[in-house]
């Protein structure tokens, strides 16, 4: 069941959009064993802005991927790659449809 989200907009200092896009990618498999991470997508927004979702079945979950390994790795790598800090946002999730592919 999927109840909470989080949504995480980051934006790569000039010139690192594609450092930070492979950052983004490698992240997944930390991802992977996040066993409560129900979803999980990094996408590219335009050419230096890009964003983090997450779905959680609740919020013990979603802090535990925050303060994880792609949250660790975030907060060690900011400050190279990203022009301003994230910017967080806490979702509830009204509704959801997940399908194993």
């Amino acid at each position: 069941m999927v109840n909470v989200g989080l949504w995480v907009r980051v934006r790569a200092r000039p010139g690192r959009e594609k450092d930070l896009a492979e950052f983004l990618t490698s992240a997944r498999a930390v991802v992977e064993e996040e066993p409560d991470t129900v979803a999980w997508f990094a996408v590219q927004l335009d050419e230096s802005t890009f964003a983090i979702f997450g779905a959680f079945p609740d919020d013990a979950a979603r802090r535990a991927h925050l303060v994880g390994g792609v949250g660790k790795a975030l907060a060690d790598k900011g400050p190279e790659l990203l022009r301003e800090p994230p910017s967080i946002e806490y979702a509830d999730v009204l509704a959801s449809k997940l399908r194993n592919t």
